[in-house]
């Protein structure tokens, strides 16, 4: 990634955070380039999560610095967030659509929460967004219990692109999804981003995704970023844990099937 050119969508420094007397993040720091797709890896409870919802604002920090499209992120009260919450879009792991509304009127939520817009011109922007997604203007008439999970994954995709953010960030995309539903969603996740330019920002334990979707991985343990760059070189890597997430029995299998 030729950061001279590209420069930095996210960019974080000596960030602390934790819970009471329990340190999650410490004096993590790490870099993502606009326009790359980077995959965060780590431990379950080890703190991936906290480091994106950090990242947004919505869990405060001790200390440390953020800075999202070189503009500085404040903390969860900060109004400074307004302005830079408004340039990211938000996949959450299990989708978070809201049950009693429709599944047009979902992707149309982020729409009437920060613009000013005719009925008819949101329903032209919800039926574009699920369309780019891969689904039909029809499903825009259903109701979140009745899609399957794939189709769930789609629609909160298609909210979270609904006003066009540069960034988008990814929690588990592909979590609970069957192999050939998460192969979909990956290449829909590369195609949108080279088609739309976007910066992506995916939490991620699949090892298929961080294979053919990531440009570049981080992996976090002991509550810092303690390797990043590509695949090939995060296999290199010494690191204990690192050694023993890309060098287990089965993450070697899933490498042996990829071949």
């Amino acid at each position: 990634m030729p950061e001279s050119q590209q420069g930095f969508a996210i960019r974080v420094r000596d960030l602390v955070v934790g819970f009471e007397r329990q340190t999650v993040l410490d004096h993590l720091s790490l870099d993502v380039c606009r326009g790359e797709i980077l995959g965060l890896v780590g431990a379950s409870g080890g703190g991936k999560s906290v480091l994106m919802r950090t990242i947004i604002g919505l869990i405060p920090r001790r200390s440390g610095t953020i800075e999202v499209m070189g503009q500085p992120i404040g903390g969860m009260h900060d109004r400074s967030m307004q302005g830079p919450a408004t340039t990211w879009g938000i996949l959450f792991q299990q989708g978070a659509l809201f049950s009693s509304l429709t599944v047009r009127q979902n992707v149309q939520f982020p729409l009437r929460e920060n613009l000013t817009l005719s009925q008819e011109l949101m329903d032209e922007i919800a039926i574009a967004k699920l369309e780019m997604v891969g689904l039909r203007a029809l499903d825009g008439d259903k109701y979140p219990s009745e899609l399957s999970g794939g189709m769930t994954k789609r629609v909160a995709l298609a909210r979270a692109l609904a006003l066009d953010p540069p960034i988008v960030f990814l929690d588990e995309p592909t979590s609970g999804l069957d192999p050939i539903a998460a192969g979909d969603f990956d290449a829909l996740i590369r195609t949108l981003q080279k088609t739309l330019g976007l910066t992506v920002f995916m939490v991620t334990h699949d090892l298929a995704s961080l294979t053919t979707v990531c440009d570049r991985v981080a992996a976090l343990a002991d509550g810092r970023i303690v390797a990043i760059g590509p695949m090939r070189e995060l296999l290199q890597s010494e690191h204990p844990w690192v050694r023993a997430y890309f060098h287990g029995k089965r993450s070697q299998m899933l490498q042996h099937e990829m071949r």
